[in-house]
Order: structure tokens, then C-alpha cells, then sequence
């Protein structure tokens, strides 16, 4: 049998930390170390590998994932068959996002980390790589966009989120559950999610920052309100609830989305902005009303990239919605 050609490209990240001189772990290892230091995974496929990086996930930039996809978007127009992207799980579920809205493309497309370092008792690395590379080899799984695969659960990048600072487990996807598991060394697919819409670019190298605040009981609105003066090209609002901000700033809301582009997410946990509940001053009919544009079902985090590859892309503001909507 031919095994699945496989790119593993590393950005960094705890599975490739240990411990340095000074104390504390550090990314030091490559793919091809993390690849040789797994057992079975060359029984699962013919692998390649790719170390552009070597940084705490904290620690990329929107510039390193735009340069990722276009690696990506490359070499699977090629022979490969699909690939796995690792990196530090702080920030997994935003860099699957990104390469959910930037990789084209139906090849499998799978971001895994490590909550524990190689060097840990229990290290989990070893693990979800192999279990990354599963999924990424499957046919099962081509067509349904980029894929985060953690502790032997398949999760897709809209729905995923980082939920725990230290369990193995830390990976959800509260609002629908995981997509599939990898079981008996086979990926198994139980859902099939609505990707993301692909920007091809071009991106511009103007900066496009995205402010992103969290509304709370009390909040003046005076951030709101310097946003513009500050530089930023537009803001991602986590409102509270539904959508839902205090009743004195709804006419900052209405200054600032006259001069930026102005996103309503939720500071919740999961499930949508609403659009036709509350209709008091400050809530989300009248946000909506005002020009201020829903993030649907995404976090904030999420919502924030969208907006920023929006910006940079170019994209027309009257076709932003498209992005955001629920699909």
C-alpha cells in the first residue's frame, strides 16, 4: 500500500521545548527531530519536514501565518497529500482559523501542539503528532478545511477553542463538540463543519492593527473612543451576552463605526451574536442598527483576525459580512 505523502512544518512551541541553561524550556527542536522521536509514524505515512520557525505561539505574527499558507497553498498544489502544522497551543486555535481562511484547496490541513514538553512525565507531543499526521493522510478528511487535532480529537478551526491552561484535554469546541476521533489509528469523521470563505490575497505589508475589548459592568467607553486616535483601522467589540454593550456607549459605538470598521462579538464562552432580540439602546438590534457588523459565531480572537486579513486584503467593506456569516 502507498503511504499518504505528509508535510510536517514546525513553528515551535512546547513539543519542541527543553529545558535551557538558564531555566525554564525553550524551542529548540525541529520537525525532523519531533518526527524521528515518534513511534509508528513512519508506518502511517511518507513524511517530509519543514522548519521555517522556532518561537513560543505567542510570539507569531499574522505575517508568519500569511507566509504559512502560502508555503502551504504551494506544496499542496503538488504531490503532497496533505499536511500538519505544529506549533505552541496558545494560539493553535487562531492560526487554524487563519489557514482555514487562507489555505485553498481540499487536502487535509492539521495544526497540533503539546501541552507538556518532550521531557515531561506523560509528554503528549508523540502522541497528537501521530495523531495529526492520521488525520491529515485521510481520505476521510479531505474537504473539510484546516483541522486542529489534539488529545485524539479532531476539532474544526471555527469551532475550536483553547479551554485549560495545563490538561492534556485543554482543547473544545463548546458549541458542537469535536468533529471526529482518531481510534485504532484511524481517523473517524462524525461531523462535517461549514468552512470558512478562502481570501486569496493579496495582502497588502501596511499594518492593519485590530483593537479587540471586552465590554464589562460600568465600562465608559473612553478606549472606544480613542481607537482612531491611536491608529488602529478597526475594532472587534466582545460584547456582553448576546452582543450587548452599556447603554452610554451606544453613541460611541455610532461615532466610531462612521470612522472604522466595527465588529459585535460575544465575550461568552460560545454561540452567536444575536440580531432581532434586544432592542434597547446598547443592545445588539441597535449595535446592528448603527453599522456595527456581527462576528456570527466566532470569538473575538477569531473575529479580530478576519477583520485584520480583511483590511489587508483589501476586501470591500459592504462584502465583509460574508466572512463573518454563519455558513
Amino acid at each position: 500500500m502507498t503511504l499518504p505523502r505528509i508535510l510536517l512544518l514546525s513553528l515551535g512551541g512546547t513539543i519542541t521545548m527543553t529545558r535551557s541553561l538558564e531555566g525554564g524550556i525553550v524551542p529548540t527542536l525541529t520537525a525532523a527531530d519531533l518526527a524521528d522521536s515518534v513511534p509508528g509514524l513512519a508506518a502511517v505515512a511518507s513524511i517530509e519536514t519543514l522548519s521555517p520557525l522556532r518561537r513560543p505561539s505567542a510570539g507569531l505574527t499574522l505575517d508568519d501565518l500569511i507566509g504559512v499558507a502560502c508555503t502551504l497553498n504551494e506544496r499542496l498544489a503538488g504531490d503532497l497529500d496533505g499536511a500538519v502544522v505544529i506549533q505552541g497551543t496558545d494560539t493553535i486555535e487562531e492560526t487554524a482559523f487563519v489557514l482555514e481562511s487562507l489555505v485553498a484547496g481540499d487536502k487535509p490541513v492539521v495544526v497540533t501542539g503539546a501541552m507538556r514538553g518532550p521531557e515531561s512525565a506523560g509528554a503528549d507531543g508523540p502522541g497528537n503528532l501521530l495523531a495529526a499526521t492520521i488525520v491529515a493522510g485521510s481520505g476521510a478528511a479531505r474537504g473539510m478545511g484546516v483541522l486542529a487535532v489534539l488529545n485524539d480529537e479532531i476539532h474544526a478551526a471555527r469551532l475550536v477553542q483553547k479551554a485549560h491552561t495545563a490538561l492534556p484535554s485543554a482543547f473544545r469546541s463548546p458549541l458542537a463538540g469535536p468533529v471526529g476521533l482518531v481510534i485504532e489509528g484511524e481517523a473517524r469523521i462524525f461531523l462535517r463543519s461549514h468552512r470558512s470563505l478562502t481570501l486569496t490575497g493579496p495582502f497588502t505589508d501596511e499594518p492593519t492593527p485590530v483593537a479587540l475589548l471586552k465590554m464589562g459592568i460600568g465600562d465608559d467607553g473612553r478606549l472606544l473612543a480613542a481607537l482612531p486616535d491611536l491608529g488602529f483601522a478597526g475594532v472587534v467589540i466582545e460584547g456582553m451576552g448576546a452582543g450587548h454593550v452599556p447603554e452610554a456607549l451606544a453613541e460611541i459605538v455610532s461615532t466610531l463605526i462612521a470612522r472604522l470598521p466595527v465588529v459585535l462579538a460575544s465575550r461568552t464562552e460560545t454561540g452567536p451574536v444575536f440580531s432581532r432580540t434586544y432592542g434597547y439602546p446598547g443592545g445588539e438590534i441597535d449595535l446592528l442598527g448603527r453599522g456595527a457588523l456581527s462576528a456570527g459565531i466566532l470569538s473575538g480572537v477569531k473575529a479580530r483576525l478576519m477583520l485584520q486579513l480583511l483590511l489587508r486584503a483589501g476586501v470591500d467593506r459592504a462584502a465583509y459580512g460574508a466572512y463573518f456569516a454563519d455558513r
